[in-house]
């Protein structure tokens, strides 16, 4: 069942239209539910306890999940849910729903274990598993795509480039990052797709091409049984129910950056005060006459 509506809240996040996932939900003891795209629910003790999850909510817990692993970085072992809410920009009643997906979590008037929520996270977003991505399109995109460390460092591998140009098949391309190391991928022709992505047992593909190609490089992931695909054309490519498709089209987020910057009120700009040289500067009067120096 698609459910959609549309949210406006506190943050960036909050402003989005959602839908339920099929197949996706979190059980109330933290677990995930992973029975596939039709549904399913996971059990315990013989009973079904998970529920699904509004896409918005899925959205959010990426936002969470770049807050508490800066807060790692920090060394913050504890972080309250009025900090992770103004560091993720939404407010802390729609934190506290979204962690409620999760089961437990927190202890009233100390916060949340910044690892044991992070790892819980984790696990609802499927990054506890790993991906191996492969790409198509490797032109100035694909390649600033490749080259940003970014997704390894985020449980994202990318294993394998194509292209259909033969100017750029066979370039290699450096991908990594400095934590896990460097490593180097050849570029290969995107009649090899199929076979390679098989091989190395890909799950998410991205698509980096031109609007032109999107779809016949949809169509040659989707044949390659990749049914997580993140698509930067501007078209919006026809895919078979069971895929996942999530389009982003930079130029409109530009738009909406636009809008916003349309219905803004005017600023307005405080005068600036004119420094003069105190030497050049006439004395102030008293009565009208000018004061000696």
């Amino acid at each position: 069942m698609l459910v959609i509506r549309r949210a406006v809240g506190r943050g960036a996040f909050d402003v989005t239209s959602q839908r339920r996932l099929p197949g996706v939900g979190i059980a109330r003891s933290g677990a995930v539910s992973d029975s596939g795209r039709d549904g399913g629910a996971v059990s315990r003790d013989g009973g079904a306890v998970s529920r699904a999850v509004p896409q918005a909510t899925v959205t959010r817990f990426a936002g969470y999940l770049r807050v508490l692993s800066s807060l790692t970085d920090t060394r913050v072992m504890i972080v309250s849910s009025e900090d992770l809410a103004t560091a993720a920009g939404v407010g802390s009643a729609t934190l506290r729903k979204d962690l409620s997906f999760l089961g437990p979590m927190g202890v009233r008037g100390v916060g949340y274990d910044v690892a044991r929520l992070r790892a819980r996270i984790e696990l609802a977003l499927g990054l506890d598993r790993g991906h191996r991505v492969v790409l198509v399109g490797t032109g100035n995109l694909g390649t600033a795509l490749v080259g940003y460390d970014g997704f390894s460092r985020r449980g994202f591998t990318m294993v394998a480039l194509f292209d259909s140009d033969p100017a750029v098949v066979g370039r290699e391309i450096t991908v990594g990052n400095a934590d896990d190391g460097y490593s180097q991928l050849t570029v290969l022709h995107v009649d090899r797709l199929v076979e390679v992505a098989a091989e190395l047992g890909a799950t998410v593909g991205v698509v980096a091409t031109p609007d032109a190609a999107a779809q016949s490089a949809v169509d040659a992931l989707v044949e390659a049984d990749i049914d997580c695909i993140l698509s930067f054309a501007s078209t919006d490519p026809v895919t078979p129910p069971h895929v996942d498709l999530r389009r982003v089209d930079l130029a409109v987020e530009l738009q909406v950056l636009s809008f916003a910057n349309a219905h803004k009120a005017p600023r307005i700009r405080p005068a600036r005060p004119v420094c003069r040289d105190p030497r050049t500067v006439t004395p102030a009067s008293r009565n009208g006459s000018v004061i000696a120096p």
